[in-house]
């Protein structure tokens, strides 16, 4: 016996009802079975048991391909138009407060070679002191 589709939609709709509110009871264990598909007039509905998401499914050439259902998708869209606009604008903040590239001057560079002038040859100075204690010392065994 062959249901219509809205009352398989009635169907799914309780179901997923019903295992949200025993998701929020107590969180079903990742088994692989998350998703449980129902065979319509014309083709499947799919209900995530783990979100109650409902998508329509459609078999072409040995593929099973889903759609999220209306109400779903303007959510969904929404969501989307949502992170967008976030993207957007933490894009102009980084680009308005983002340093402009410029290159270094000659005093700057003059600046920093000194620095690492200065670094180098008091290390140097303390490789050499460690040769020389190290020429004084007896040897050891």
């Amino acid at each position: 016996m062959r249901i219509g589709i809205y009352t398989a939609i009635s169907m799914l709709m309780l179901t997923a009802g019903a295992a949200l509110a025993q998701s929020q009871i107590e969180a079903p264990a990742d088994d692989g079975h998350r998703f449980r598909l129902e065979k319509t007039e014309t083709g499947y509905i799919r209900l995530d048991q783990k979100t109650g998401a409902v998508s329509f499914c459609r078999e072409n050439q040995g593929n099973l391909t889903c759609r999220l259902a209306a109400d779903e998708r303007q959510a969904f869209e929404q969501d989307l138009d949502l992170l967008a606009k976030r993207v957007a604008a933490l894009e102009q903040k980084l680009g308005a407060g983002a340093p402009p590239t410029t290159v270094p001057s000659d005093a700057e560079i003059e600046k920093s070679l000194s620095i690492m002038e200065q670094f180098m040859r008091r290390f140097m100075g303390i490789i050499n002191e460690f040769r020389a204690e190290d020429q004084q010392a007896p040897n050891r065994l």
